[in-house]
């Protein structure tokens, strides 16, 4: 149990070594307005805390800087809450405010927004494509033998496919197609397209289509050739603004795991609801074992259907974070629901 004391001085020091990168000494702490200790009495505090694996010392300093025991700690016990500038709320509310109908413009513009305003490296996993529905399909002819599927889903993502229109498929039908589609697909999930397409729909479609075969193999490129990738990252080389990261080699390492999207997407899937901090080594990829993780959940009709991530030192503003990531997660989710 530390005592009142211990708890000023190791949330001194961590709060100092956040903004400034650099270990603190017992004479900086004392000179601090809200401590009033001798920097004799502070060393023993410092010792003990030491000790007890709070912070540590480093080789090139006589100051302290904090472990990652004392980061949990100080997540976990002495963050207090961070009121965000109007400046930082209008600028997470302008990302709404605007008239946007797509998915990928409101992701694209926070994974900006949020890495400019942090430098840190922001990543945000899309909705679920389990938890996707078509909404609505549109075939825009290009020429007679060329068209794009325009696919409009439940959670406001936009996917256009280029494909070829077989030439033995008579225009009326491709016309009465879509309409069928739109009306026997809307609400379906994603990923059970193709079986609704072969379980409900070929009776349907035998009335309608003079080539069954031929119209199936349609539906299947303009619908079923791929799936939206959902996994959005801005801010990557905001990593060399850390000073932590000056080791090339361990900056490349970083690089690389985050470049693997369906690793990044399985990492920030797995993440708990609401807010969740993992620290250093409390991050299962090695990469990122010298990294801080902050995850935020967001929601379709009280459902979890997405994550935003800020990835950053061991040594970020987790006040700060938590407040932004807290607002952007609640105001996507009111977007959702809206949509």
């Amino acid at each position: 149990m530390l005592s009142n004391r211990q708890l000023l001085i190791l949330q001194v020091i961590i709060d100092e070594f956040i903004q400034t990168a650099q270990p603190i000494g017992s004479r900086a702490i004392s000179k601090k307005p809200s401590v009033s200790f001798s920097p004799a009495t502070i060393r023993n505090e410092m010792a003990d805390l030491e000790e007890m694996g709070y912070i540590e010392k480093t080789h090139s300093s006589s100051g302290r800087v904090p472990s990652e025991k004392g980061y949990r700690f100080y997540v976990d016990n002495l963050l207090l809450p961070f009121h965000l500038s109007h400046d930082d709320k209008q600028i997470i509310t302008n990302v709404f405010d605007q008239d946007l109908v797509e998915f990928e413009q409101v992701v694209q513009k926070s994974v900006r927004v949020l890495s400019e305003m942090t430098n840190y490296t922001s990543i945000i996993l899309g909705p679920e494509v389990y938890e996707t529905t078509l909404k609505q399909l549109q075939i825009v002819h290009l020429s007679r033998t060329t068209a794009v599927a325009i696919l409009v889903t439940n959670t406001g993502h936009v996917e256009h496919r280029s494909f070829t229109i077989p030439s033995e498929i008579n225009p009326a039908d491709l016309e009465k197609l879509v309409n069928i589609l739109n009306v026997k697909l809307t609400g379906v999930p994603i990923v059970k397209l193709h079986s609704r397409l072969q379980q409900e729909l070929i009776a349907i479609l035998t009335d309608y289509v003079s080539d069954l075969e031929l119209a199936m193999n349609y539906l299947k490129g303009a619908l079923l050739d791929q799936q939206p990738n959902n996994v959005y990252i801005g801010g990557i080389t905001n990593m060399l603004l850390q000073p932590e990261f000056n080791d090339v080699s361990k900056l490349h390492s970083l690089y690389s795991m985050i470049e693997q999207e369906d690793l990044v997407a399985n990492l920030l899937r797995a993440s708990a609801e609401g807010i969740h901090i993992s620290i250093g080594h409390e991050n299962k990829v090695n990469e990122m074992q010298d990294c801080s993780l902050i995850t935020a959940t967001y929601s379709l009709a009280g459902k979890q259907i997405g994550t935003i991530a800020l990835l950053g030192p061991k040594r970020m503003e987790y006040s700060r974070v938590i407040s932004m990531l807290n607002l952007l997660s609640n105001r996507m989710s009111d977007t959702f629901d809206r949509w």
